[in-house]
């Protein structure tokens, strides 16, 4: 098994979320699949079994299970495939639905991923999940930013989105990892985005990850494409329009997700993210 190793959404192997990355999972069983995602250790590892002219089936394993998306990991996948094969589209097939990504080559020869999502959903959180959500954040009612009330969003996998008021709250994360990974088994949540709004276009996220046996991700872009359909939903910005996610500058990875929204209702959230080979 031939296993690569990118970190997603930073052009310096200092910054970003590694994934890894294998370009052709033919023939490997889940148990496989799962044992070299937890032996590797990154949030995620994308599996990946050719299936026609530019045509991928993908999965992605954390190291204790399987999700049905993860952005990152398709970001990585996708410059790892074009470096190796050429840029131009490519169609995923994953266990969330169709992905569509285009791969482009930008001035300095790096290579930049678009992904376009599943269609987004906005849903309500109920009163006692989210009051069990904020005591397992350690967060109170006064920490909630108003303008952007908590709803679970979903473009390929469920995030409840929970905003803060100030940056200093998102500064600190220290949340009851048991509490939060017992009540995102039951609602079958993947992480949980937590935002701050720094101006209408530029929003700092953390996204604890406890079913994956990870505290936090330095960069999510299922979260990113998600939030962007919940921005939409609720009438939160103009569409088309488009917004920056900084994420993982609070454990000292830095990433920027760019994010675009176009203004069609249910239409796909488009992610982009370049990525860079770790030794």
């Amino acid at each position: 098994m031939d296993i690569l190793r990118y970190s997603a959404f930073s052009a310096a192997p200092g910054g970003g979320n590694p994934a890894g990355v294998v370009l052709d999972a033919t023939g490997l069983a889940e148990s496989e699949m799962l044992a070299a995602a937890a032996e590797i250790g990154y949030s995620e590892t994308a599996f990946v079994v050719p299936a026609g002219d530019r045509v991928l089936d993908i999965r992605y394993f954390s190291p204790l299970v399987e999700v049905p998306f993860c952005g990152h990991a398709t970001i990585a996948t996708a410059v790892a495939y074009a470096q190796r094969h050429g840029v131009g589209p490519l169609n995923l097939r994953t266990k969330a639905g169709p992905v569509s990504v285009s791969t482009t080559s930008a001035a300095d020869g790096a290579v930049v991923a678009t992904l376009v999502s599943v269609p987004p959903r906005v849903e309500p959180i109920g009163d006692d999940d989210l009051a069990a959500l904020l005591r397992a954040l350690r967060w109170s009612a006064d920490d909630l930013d108003p303008a952007l009330p908590p709803r679970a969003a979903y473009a390929g996998a469920w995030h409840p989105v929970i905003a803060a008021a100030h940056r200093e709250r998102l500064a600190r994360l220290d949340y009851d990892m048991p509490a939060l990974a017992e009540l995102m088994a039951r609602r079958d949540w993947a992480t949980v985005d937590l935002v701050w709004r720094e101006s209408p276009t530029e929003f700092h996220s953390r996204n604890p990850f406890p079913p994956g046996g990870v505290v936090e991700d330095p960069a999510t872009g299922a979260a990113a494409a998600a939030f962007g359909g919940y921005l939409r939903e609720l009438g939160l910005m103009p569409t088309p329009g488009e917004i920056v996610v900084h994420q993982g500058h609070d454990m000292g990875r830095p990433s920027r997700i760019d994010v675009s929204v176009p203004a069609g209702a249910g239409s796909g959230i488009a992610v982009t993210g370049s990525a860079v080979l770790l030794p």
